[in-house]
């Protein structure tokens, strides 16, 4: 068994989201596979088992104890894999006593024995305070085989969700039995904890849960098929050295839970403490606080439902005034707030728009915060039109409204899923279905008041929306509604606060008028708007890095899980390198990044060789190596880069890399003590050869790249490629950077370990990339993960 890499990069996994269950079930497998402790040729073989079990059941059925067994047929085909000599295939029939449905009980209000239900039979044991009770009478009936006795397993028979659930009970109390939707299983000379252990593995309890949850009858285990139902059997002295080192692993999984939950609970309560003192900001360390969040919750931050938070403080900060510098030049709010009311007194007197009701004086007491200078309080209908949507006619889906339609309708659910922007409609009205209607232009600020409250969404197209929509233009000054939209999205979750004035607790037209619209001036606001889109845009792409995380690290799971059930000298058959890797990854694209990349390693290594420099030729080298080729020789090699305390790194295509540069005899990366350096194989001169190298002006620039490296010790190499790939991913977001900018991202903004590195080293490594012409050009691949300094520019 290969569990080397599987604890080798245990910290890697760990985090995956169901690594623990994971790590669970493959425990389990490995105890029925025989490979989870060693057989031992001292053991009694199964076969004399199984005999002496047919001795005790001839006995038992001539006492009249059990009743004599049908024949039941050999396993053959029917077994999953292969086990052990010492073992055997068997069926459950063959090495039980009794095997039966409970019966359906009478049931008694109160004073009753107790009947076990599927309700009762839960993953943590036998839970009887759901169980229910039954007549004295009716258990009267009941044969003494079917009292549950201790040792029997109990195997939830019915039900979506709790079908093929087990447990073995200890020391039940008397007179206790089964309803008829669990089975009993009694075992007879064996260790029944180990065949529990068979029965909860995947190859079982998987596969009937599977059946129940895709079938849409009632899917039932019935005694029969638990007769039938096949075991590997191992000798009996294995079955509890099994059993003993699976109560140990599990011991130990239930540890690494208990563990992971103290740490994403501190880690959700450091992300929360440093996003309250964002959201309620002192104006003496806010510029601290905001430093402090962000290094915070680069550590803190790995669960992609963690950037709504950060979401929400974003434009939190927007609207209060924090995001963006005030500037003395621009107009004042309230100046802009005059021009809009001059605008809407010449629209009324030109007939071109209604009169609106006057709104009380804003008392600036009941404001939710104080607002910058330069800054004004605001109201929907102060600053564009504003209203409900219509829809008269009963009943609204009257297919009168629609047939032939050709104006477009939304409803509240395309508004809830819109993200900001909405591009779904509902339905086409026809004109019929117009003229009872009003369609509202492109550009629209429309706002939910039923069902999901207070979503909110900008119209892509003209449409028409039912009263349950809210709608609003803003006046011909602003560019657009987005300001808005966001301000709605900060106040959704307490939009009551910005509506003082009102006493009623639920959301319609009235309170949406009241609600008070923090505004800036026109020229602020524009640098609002691009600021948070720019930082919506990171938040995008930090979600988008912990997602692809997360997966990365199931998959790698995957096939460390695999690996390690993999026989220890399984080798490639004899066949080509593509076929071989073709045939694993079932990718013929991934084979040519495999052999390319093996490439510039092997030149890499032939570079620091011929300097004798091989040994500080390692993992972090390589990773950083890999990367710069990648992006100044423009040689794709199918990476993915993240951010790492050490810089760029893609530790699943590492991997990759290296497991095919093993299976082909090219090269290994070895520890000698002080990290791992590479090895090379019987084929490595193969590497240089192979027809998916670079072309020549792509190896030049290979060339020169390792060069450069070669001379570094691995520090150095480190910090010089971090610091390009700091800059090129400014330069992807469009921004200038300064020099003290790109080392912020290198340094501050990369990786809390790279504190402990001294700033000056960044700007020594940032200085050798312009001495030698290697400045990015923001066309290589953005590397994912902390957000950077500008977040709280």
């Amino acid at each position: 068994m290969n569990t080397e890499h599987l604890l080798a990069h245990y910290e890697k996994i760990a985090d995956a989201p169901d690594a623990i269950a994971r790590l669970r079930r493959f425990i389990l497998d490995l105890a029925v596979r025989g490979k989870l402790v060693p057989q031992d040729a001292g053991d009694e073989p199964t076969s004399e088992l199984l005999t002496q079990i047919a001795k005790e059941k001839a006995r038992l059925v001539k006492a009249g104890e059990i009743r004599k067994d049908k024949p039941l047929p050999p396993v053959d085909e029917e077994a999953d894999f292969d086990v052990p000599p010492t073992w055997q295939w068997t069926r459950l029939g063959v090495v039980t006593s009794y095997i039966q449905r409970g019966r359906s009980p009478k049931y008694a209000a109160s004073d009753g024995s107790l009947v076990v239900s599927q309700k009762c039979v839960q993953w943590r044991g036998l839970d009887l305070a759901v169980a229910k009770q039954i007549t004295s009478e009716s258990l009267a009936d009941y044969e003494d085989v079917r009292f549950l006795r201790d040792g029997d397993l109990l195997w939830n028979s019915t039900g979506t969700g709790t079908i093929g659930r087990v447990i073995r009970l200890v020391n039940p109390p008397a007179k206790l039995v089964c309803d008829s939707h669990v089975t009993v299983v009694r075992c007879l000379e064996v260790d029944p904890e180990y065949i529990r252990t068979w029965l909860r593995s995947d190859h079982v309890y998987s596969l009937i849960e599977d059946r129940a949850a895709g079938s849409t009858n009632q899917v039932e285990l019935t005694a029969q098929m638990a007769i039938n139902q096949v075991v590997p059997l191992p000798p009996l002295a294995e079955q509890h050295r099994i059993v003993a080192k699976v109560d140990e692993l599990m011991g130990l999984c239930d540890r690494l839970e208990a563990a992971r939950a103290r740490r994403e609970a501190v880690r959700d309560r450091l992300a929360a403490a440093s996003l309250a003192r964002l959201n309620a900001p002192d104006p003496e360390t806010f510029q601290a606080d905001a430093r402090f969040a962000l290094q915070a919750l680069t550590a803190v931050t790995t669960r992609p439902d963690q950037i709504k938070a950060l979401r929400q403080t974003i434009l939190n900060l927007a609207v209060r005034g924090k995001l963006v510098p005030q500037d003395a030049n621009d107009e004042p709010a309230s100046d802009l707030l005059k021009r809009i009311a001059t605008e809407k007194a010449q629209g009324v007197k030109e007939g071109k728009a209604r009169r609106q009701d006057s709104l009380p004086k804003i008392d600036l007491e009941q404001a939710p915060f104080e607002l910058p200078s330069g800054w004004t309080w605001g109201r929907f209908p102060e600053v564009g039109t504003f209203g409900r949507g219509k829809s008269k006619h009963r009943p609204r889906n009257d297919p009168a409204l629609f047939n032939g339609g050709e104006h477009l309708m939304i409803q509240t659910g395309d508004v809830a899923r819109s993200q900001g922007v909405i591009e779904t409609y509902t339905n086409k009205y026809n004109d019929f279905g117009l003229s009872q209607s009003f369609k509202w232009p492109k550009g629209t600020l429309c706002i939910t008041i039923a069902a999901n409250i207070a979503d909110s969404g900008i119209l892509s197209f003209d449409a028409c929306f039912p009263d349950s929509v809210v709608g609003f233009i803003p006046a011909s000054m602003f560019e657009n509604a987005r300001y808005f939209e966001y301000f709605v999205r900060t106040a959704k979750a307490n939009l009551l606060e910005f509506a003082p004035a009102t006493a009623q607790k639920n959301i319609n037209l009235e309170i949406l008028t009241q609600v008070l619209i923090p505004l800036p001036p026109l020229a602020e606001q524009h640098r609002i708007v691009t600021k948070v889109d720019a930082l919506m845009a990171l938040c995008d792409r930090l979600e988008a890095s912990l997602t692809a995380t997360a997966a990365t690290h199931r998959r790698l799971l995957d096939a460390l899980l695999a690996e390690a059930l993999a026989p220890t000298d399984a080798r490639p058959s004899d066949v080509s390198d593509r076929q071989t890797v073709a045939s694993a990854d079932d990718d013929p694209e991934k084979v040519i990044f495999a052999e390319r990349s093996a490439y510039i390693l092997s030149l890499a290594y032939v570079r620091h060789r011929f300097a004798r420099r091989e040994r500080t030729f390692g993992h972090v080298k390589a990773q950083k190596i890999l990367h710069l080729v990648e992006a100044e020789a423009g040689f794709d090699l199918g990476r993915a880069p993240m951010r790492d305390a050490a810089g760029p790194n893609d530790f699943k295509h590492m991997l990759a890399v290296e497991q095919w540069a093993r299976e082909h005899e090219r090269f290994v990366f070895e520890n000698n003590g002080a990290g791992y350096v590479l090895r090379q194989l019987s084929d490595f001169d193969k590497s240089l050869a192979t027809e998916h190298g670079p072309e020549p002006s792509a190896r030049a620039i290979a060339t020169r790249l390792i060069d450069l490296f070669v001379p570094m010790d691995t520090r150095q190499a480190e910090i010089f490629a971090t610091v390009y790939s700091a800059w090129n991913n400014l330069l992807i977001e469009g921004q200038a950077p300064t020099d003290t900018e790109i080392v912020w991202a290198a340094r501050d903004g990369w990786h809390p370990d790279k504190l402990k590195l001294p700033a000056r080293d960044f700007f020594s490594a940032l200085a050798k990339l312009r001495l030698e012409g290697i400045v990015p050009k923001g066309t290589g691949k953005f590397v994912h993960g902390p957000l950077q300094k500008d977040l709280f520019n």
